[in-house]
């Protein structure tokens, strides 16, 4: 049963950390990366479609992703919802293939950054409290409902909390790192 609660907690702190590890590859750094473009969607015969899923994209060089749509009437849309994002990225058509840019970062803009993967982090460490705190008044209820013993509800407590220290450890060790990505020049 603590067992249960606890392997509960753990995937739900697991999923915390994935998001906050998704979230950190939007922010942008220095380079071009392709899943800088996730949270772009075009309307796509009236669906809300990830660009991911209507055009192929690839890394030209460590600035500039090009985007070559499978149809060519997409070019347009795609082209409006990259500008309309809140990425601050201009995209550049020639023909087919939409390129994007990605300007030199400044040294504010990096500090905005860092602010932005601060509050994510911390964000992320309130979910994993959040799920301790739900995992420990689980193992309360079966103490009053008497299902486990008050030292059972000790260990189980303590079991919880280890595992809420690895995995607010691991995101400051994921900000740590993506501080240092941030900072790079």
């Amino acid at each position: 049963m603590i067992e249960d609660i606890q392997l509960d907690a753990k995937e739900g702190m697991a999923k915390t950390l994935e998001a906050l590890e998704s979230s950190f590859k939007r922010l942008r750094t220095g380079r071009a990366n392709i899943s800088l473009l996730d949270s772009i969607e075009i309307d796509y015969y009236g669906n809300k479609t990830p660009l991911n899923q209507v055009s192929n994209i690839s890394i030209e060089d460590a600035k500039t992703l090009a985007i070559v749509p499978w149809e060519k009437d997409n070019v347009p849309l795609i082209e409006k919802s990259i500008q309309q994002s809140d990425l601050g990225l201009q995209p550049i058509t020639s023909g087919e293939t939409i390129r994007v840019i990605l300007p030199d970062l400044t040294e504010e803009t990096r500090r905005d950054l860092i602010k932005v993967a601060k509050a994510e982090a911390e964000n992320s460490k309130v979910s994993i409290r959040n799920q301790r705190r739900d995992a420990n008044g689980l193992l309360k209820e079966y103490l009053n409902e008497k299902e486990i013993s008050e030292d059972d509800l000790k260990r189980g407590e303590v079991l919880i909390q280890e595992v809420t220290d690895q995995f607010v450890e691991s995101v400051d060790n994921l900000l740590k790192e993506k501080e240092k990505d941030l900072l790079e020049i």
